[in-house]
């Protein structure tokens, strides 16, 4: 008898596990299918370094105009101490300020003239950030961009969600001096123990970085294959391949010796909030849209690391999934806007990256087959940038790489 209950509470026990993964597994469900998509910018500067606005000018750009969160990258500094500016004389910089004292109060404004010269105080983000934040609707992330050089090359990277300031390491070539700033972020992050990540910023700014640098990094998982700024040269030149060219021959390199895909992020890199044109280096060309678990600097990131995001200039998706090796994109259509999407790839042992499959509408498919090395949906618009750049006129977005 003593034997038969034993067994009995056994198989109770086994019914208690059983049930509680199908809870578990349920629970995991729900909260996959909770996740939502937030739209976000991770390279923005301001009067901190070299942008021409006050931060909380520009965060309240960025938050009226259904921005979930963004990332003051100015470079070599973070938003904290004591710190004054010199307001220039020009007429555009002196009507600047007075909105700026309109929209704050001077209360807020801590400012002083003496002889016609206009001096002002920063606020820090932990001053400013009260003013923005709101759960699950906008955020701010510390973050900073690391400007160094080797020669006359400009190596430029973006550190979001920082603990503290990281200086620029240095190094003997641009390899060394790309390498020592993203082990340098990698060692803040084992330390503190915060998701922090590091992305290469615009390599064809002065065409600094080139393909065979970008290969033979270790560690990097992202870079910007579309930056905002009038002088990056997206689209490369009769001799230097575009930043989405370069992408898709990275890839194919990580994977030859075993490393992670690496993914493209779209930024603004924005410098002049009081000119627009193709000249300046303006809000709004570029973002991601990340689908998370929730608004907070280590769920986004989770998700960016996972791939869980695409880029955009203005073209913005209401699905994208990846289910039983079957990418699905639709675009939340816009009415008179036509669309093409078209998968790019590259298959197993070939060196070719191919268009895979073109369609025109606002939604399609494609199954991975077991050739298929990576694949990638881009989608294009016929509906004009509002503010392009180079000659990339018209609104478009990129998926992460998927694989098999």
């Amino acid at each position: 008898m003593k034997h038969k209950n034993n067994w009995q509470a056994f198989f109770i026990f086994l019914l208690l596990g059983i049930a509680g993964l199908l809870l578990g597994m349920v629970a995991c469900q729900k909260a996959d299918e909770s996740a939502k998509w937030y739209k976000g910018n991770l390279h923005t500067h301001s009067f901190w370094s070299d942008g021409d606005d006050f931060p909380e000018m520009i965060m309240s750009w960025y938050k009226e105009r259904g921005y979930h969160f963004v990332a003051l990258t100015d470079h070599n500094i973070l938003a904290r101490g004591e710190k004054w500016i010199n307001m220039a004389e020009d007429t555009m910089y002196r009507n600047a300020f007075a909105h700026y004292l309109e929209k704050y109060g001077e209360d807020w404004v801590n400012y002083k003239e003496d002889s016609g010269r206009l001096s002002i105080q920063l606020k820090t983000l932990e001053e400013y950030r009260p003013l923005f934040e709101k759960e699950d609707e906008f955020l701010i992330i510390q973050s900073e961009e690391i400007t160094d050089r080797f020669e006359n090359k400009h190596l430029h990277l973006n550190a979001t969600n920082l603990e503290d300031l990281i200086k620029a390491q240095g190094g003997n070539s641009v390899v060394e001096v790309l390498q020592n700033n993203i082990n340098a972020v990698k060692k803040m992050r084992e330390e503190t123990g915060i998701p922090t990540i590091v992305h290469i910023n615009h390599p064809n700014f002065h065409y600094s970085i080139s393909l065979e640098d970008m290969i033979a990094l270790e560690g990097e998982q992202f870079f910007e294959v579309f930056n905002g700024h009038p002088q990056v040269h997206n689209q490369g030149d009769s001799a230097h391949i575009g930043t989405e060219e370069m992408w898709d021959q990275v890839n194919m390199a990580y994977l030859a010796k075993g490393k992670p895909l690496i993914y493209g992020l779209a930024t603004d890199d924005s410098h002049h909030y009081h000119r627009q044109g193709k000249e300046w280096s303006n809000a709004g060309r570029g973002w991601i849209m990340v689908k998370s678990k929730s608004l907070t600097p280590s769920d986004l990131i989770a998700a960016i690391e996972k791939g869980d995001f695409y880029a955009s200039t203005g073209v913005t998706l209401d699905k994208l999934s990846f289910q039983n090796q079957q990418i699905d994109v639709r675009v939340a259509p816009e009415a008179g806007v036509n669309y093409e999407i078209i998968f790019i790839g590259v298959k197993k042992g070939e060196k070719e990256v191919l268009e895979l499959s073109r369609i025109n509408g606002n939604q399609g498919s494609y199954k991975l087959t077991t050739d298929d090395l990576f694949v990638r949906v881009k989608i294009m618009s016929d509906k004009k940038h509002l503010n392009p750049i180079e000659d990339l006129d018209f609104e478009m977005a990129w998926t992460q790489p998927f694989m098999h």
